[in-house]
This record gives C-alpha cells, structure tokens and sequence, in this order.
C-alpha cells in the first residue's frame, strides 16, 4: 500500500516566505557587502590622492605667489628707477642752464625762448616753459605758450621751498594757468642777489610714464604725495575704499626703503594687490594696483585644471570600485553557493554512508538465514523424491510451495548482495580503458534482451576518444544498470535507445538517452536515493541508481539525468581525464 502525502498549504506557504526571507537577507548582505567595499576602495584611493594633491598645490601656490610678488616688486623698482631718473635728468637740464647762463642772459625774453626751443628739441613737450624769477617772487622773464609775464609767485608753496635750498620740484598743481603741472626751480646767486630759473613740467608727459606701467587686465600704477594727493591722472578703482590715502602712505612710510607689498579686499570684495615705492627722496609715493585674481590668473587656471582632474580621477576611481567589487561580490556569491552545494553534497554522502552501513548490517544479518532457508527448501523438494511420499495428494501443492521459497529466498539474496556491493567501499583494480570499446561490449550483450523487448540501439561515439584509467568493471556496472533501466522503461513498447560519447574540456561525457515515458518532474529530485524506485513491487530494489552515483563521484566525476514525460530520458555522466584526489 503507497503512502500518500496530504498537500499542506499553510506550511508550504510558510517555507516559501522563510525562502524569501533568506534570499532577502542574502541579498541585503552582498549589496551592504558591496557598498562597503566600494566605499573602503574610494576612501583608500581618494584620501592619499587628495593629500599629496593639496601638499604639492599648497606648495606650488607658495612658490607662485612668491614668484609674482617678486616680479611686481622688480617691475616697481624698475619704473621707480625710471622715474626718479627722469626727474633728475630735468633737474640737471634747467641746473646746467641756470649754471652755464648770465641773469642778464636770462633776462633777454628771446634768449629764454631759444633756449626753451632747445629743450623742447632734445626733449619733446616735456618743459613747457621757462621763467627767471627774482628774490622777491616776480617773474621778470618768461618763455611759454602762457602770459605769465611779470607774474608773482612770492606766496607759492614751491617759492618758498626753492629759497631755503638750492632747487626744488614742486607737486603737481593747478597754478596760475588752471592746469595740472609741476615746477623744477634752480636757485643760483648773481651778483649777491639770489635769482631763480625755473621751469615747468608737462603733465600729460609725466602721467604717460607712469600710466605705461601695465601688467595683465587690471594692473596699473599712480603717485601720491605724502598728504594722499593723487600726481598722476587716478583710475577708476584706487585702493581699498575703506583704507584712507593718507594711512596707505604712513604705512608705506615704515619700510621707506623697501618695496612695499599689501594684499587687500575692496568693497565689493575683491582681493586687490598693491606695491608702493618711493620717488624724489621720499616725497611721492609710486603705487601699482592689479586685481589678484589677474595678477594669479596662472594660479587659478592651475587650480580649475586640478579640479577637473581631481573630478575626472575620483569618478573614474568610483567607476573601477564599482565594477571591481561587483565582480568580488559575484564570486563570493557564487563561492557561498559552491560551499552550500558542497555542503549539500557533504551531507547527501553522509547520509548515503549512514545508509550503506545500515543496509550491510541488514544484509548480513538476513544473508544466513535466507540462504538458510533456500538450502532447507532444496532439502525438503530432495526429500519428495522419495518413494513414500510419491503419489502424494498434496505432492505438487508442495513443490509449488518449494519453488516459490526458494525463487524468494534467490531474490532476497539478490537483494542482500546489491545492499553489500552499495555499502562496500570497492578498491577496484584501475587499468587503461578505451570508452567506445566499453560501450560497444556492453551493448553487444544488452542486444538479445533488447529484440525480446523490442528496441534498438544507436551510438554515435567520438572517434579520437581518449583512452581513461579507472576500473573497468565498475563502468561497465555503471553503464549496464542505465541501459537495463531503459530497457525496463520500454518493456512491451518498443523504442530506441542513443549513446553517445563526446569530449568537452577536460571531461569524457557519456548519454544514454531512451525515448520511453520518461520521469515525472516530481521524481528526478530522488532518483539517486536509495530504494527509491519507480518500477512495479517486486522488479526493483531502488539500489542501481544509487550504486552508480556513488562509482562515478569517487571516480571524480558527476551523473546527470533529464527527462520530459513521453518524449526522452537522458543520464549524463562526466568523467575527468585526470581523476581528482579527493582524499584529504
């Protein structure tokens, strides 16, 4: 009587939401597992990067800064040079006329004038013109494009200044004429009266000089004297707002004789730079103003190409970390369902080692007695030859009896026999085998069975197979118990049975395929499980297949089996070339 199995569906429901538990939470595992490693590699990667980057960008920042600053400070030095140089050459030129000319000479209109022509000559627009003024202030000669004869400059800052010394240059200022210029004055002695020659400075000329100090978009330079006042045309963004002229110089002042550099915001927030010099002995200041962000336009380009880079490299290494740890986590993935197939597989031998060393016991402790019986049957049936017991009423009741027990107790030693070849640990002798040989034996001792039942055989074996070690006998058990399987399978039905031989890698596979009624879905999961058989009682112990599963995986291989009902059943069976030690 078969047992029948009552379909649960609250527990069946119950398994399928542990499963999808499980494989949420594995999962969950190898993302939370990914997104670790990822961030572990981007951490390693970026932080060194970013350091030795800031290191050697903080450096180089330094070392440029250094750089520009000292350039701003050659360039100020050279026009403060410049400057300097020009007024002392005009200086010298109204000197050496004052010291090389009478007051008499001087006073003569026409001379003055050629002279002044002379000037302008050698020297451009630069003097304006020429004046002789007397102790008293008057201008008693005048050569110029201006009426300023006979003007007084008695009450005039640079007048005052020209009679304590020997010669003067003036700021720039309006004057007399309403037009922004300076005075160079040269006091001499003629005659024990002090006169004074003095001359007038073009202003558009002086600013050129200065405006001509240029460097970038936004560098520019001017003068200021002590009191802050601009003597030179100002731009329109001059210092600091928030920073008074006056301080600006009073700073300056504190390093006289250094050039000066301040870095400052403006208003709108701007960093500006400022170096400041001095010009004619401390009395101006020379200032040049450029924004810093033009003055280090190469420092900030160095810094956006930085950042790309830094971008590009850090995505990229982003990029590499995904991609390697996706692939790590895929092969600890599939590392962990190699380990569980291998723990399956480490279980399902232990079972079927627990289960041969409970069929041996079994096996011995009923071989006796059933060989036993078969031997007192065989006596019992000699015993009805006997005179007395011929022409016995129930004589053939009992050899009927006789033959069934003993018909039985071969079928039990039958059985015993196969639980010991399945228990037994087999060392069987190894020797060179060719497959197709094997195959062509075994099938030309399978073919009589075969008419009887109707079937045919057809291989199609490789013909450059390799030959193989392993035990002969044993294979030849292994493919024996797949063909009688088929031959059972088409018993009254006919069909074919397909062998086939092929080398893929490093394995030998072997099919053995049948077009019978094929295996229900629901049992190829036990097929290899002892006495699990799907023949009728009595025709099968549910041992075959087992005893061929455990000969092929000690032989290092492995046995496959596909089937769809009413169309085909194939066993598969891999052999490696070179067997594998799996002994520890």
């Amino acid at each position: 009587m078969n047992e029948t199995n009552v379909h649960n569906p609250s527990a069946s429901k119950t398994k399928e939401t542990e499963m999808a538990e499980g494989n949420s939470k594995l999962s969950h595992y190898y993302r939370s597992l990914s997104r670790n490693m990822v961030i572990i590699m981007v951490f390693v990667s970026i932080t060194p990067m970013v350091l030795v980057g800031g290191i050697i960008f903080y450096q180089y920042q330094e070392s440029h800064k250094e750089k520009v600053y000292d350039h701003l400070q050659e360039l100020v030095g050279k026009h403060k040079q410049n400057i300097d140089a020009f007024l002392r050459e005009k200086l010298s030129d109204i000197r050496l006329l004052a010291d090389t000319s009478t007051c008499d000479d001087l006073s003569e209109e026409t001379f003055l004038q050629n002279r002044l022509q002379t000037l302008q000559k050698s020297y451009g627009a630069v003097f304006v013109d020429l004046g002789l003024v007397n102790a008293k202030g008057m201008q008693i000669s005048y050569a110029g494009p201006f009426k300023l004869g006979k003007a007084q400059y008695a009450n005039a800052d640079w007048f005052y200044e020209v009679m304590t010394r020997d010669y003067y240059i003036s700021d720039v200022f309006l004057g007399l004429r309403g037009l922004p210029h300076f005075i160079i004055a040269v006091r001499e002695n003629w005659n024990g009266e002090s006169w004074i020659l003095r001359a007038t400075i073009d202003f558009v000329a002086f600013n050129t000089l200065v405006e001509n100090i240029r460097i970038g978009e936004t560098g520019f330079a001017f003068i200021l004297n002590r009191r802050g006042d601009f003597q030179t045309k100002p731009r329109e963004t001059v210092l600091p707002a928030d920073i008074p002229l006056t301080d600006f110089v009073d700073h300056a002042l504190e390093n006289q004789d250094n050039i000066h550099v301040v870095l400052k915001e403006d208003n709108s927030g701007q960093e500006n730079i400022y170096v400041a010099a001095f010009l004619k002995g401390g009395q101006w200041l020379l200032v040049y103003q450029q924004l810093a962000e033009d003055a280090f336009s190469d420092l900030n380009r160095a810094l956006r190409i930085t950042i790309i880079i830094f971008v590009i490299s850090s995505i990229c290494i982003v990029v590499v970390a995904f991609i390697l740890s996706r692939r790590m986590v895929n092969r600890i993935a599939q590392a962990d369902r190699e380990k569980e197939l291998m723990n399956e597989q480490i279980i399902e031998t232990g079972r079927l080692a627990s289960v041969g060393e409970l069929a041996a016991g079994i096996a011995h402790e009923i071989n006796n007695p059933v060989a036993i019986m078969v031997e007192e049957a065989g006596w019992i049936n000699d015993l009805l030859e006997d005179e007395e017991f011929q022409g016995g009423k129930n004589q053939s009741e009992f050899r009927r009896a006789l033959d069934q027990i003993q018909n039985q107790g071969r079928r039990c030693k039958e059985i015993t026999q196969k639980l010991l070849s399945f228990a037994r640990k087999t060392d069987a002798r190894v020797q060179v085998v060719q497959i197709n040989d094997l195959i062509r034996e075994i099938v030309s001792l399978s073919e009589q069975r075969a008419k009887y039942s109707n079937v045919t055989f057809r291989t199609n074996l490789l013909t450059q197979l390799p030959t193989m070690e392993l035990s002969k006998s044993e294979l030849q058990q292994v493919l024996l118990n797949l063909i009688n399987n088929a031959l059972d399978a088409m018993d009254k039905r006919g069909g074919t049975i397909e062998i086939n031989t092929r080398l893929k890698g490093d394995y030998v596979e072997i099919d053995v395929s049948d077009n019978g009624p094929g295996i229900p879905e629901a049992n190829l999961g036990r097929i290899f499980d002892p006495f699990f058989t799907t023949k009728p009682v009595g025709k099968g112990t549910g041992l075959g297949l087992s005893i061929c599963y455990g000969i092929i995986k000690k032989m290092g291989g492995s046995i496959e089996v596909q089937s769809a009902v009413d169309v085909e059943t194939t066993f598969t069976v891999k052999m490696p070339l070179v067997k594998k030690n799996d002994e520890g």
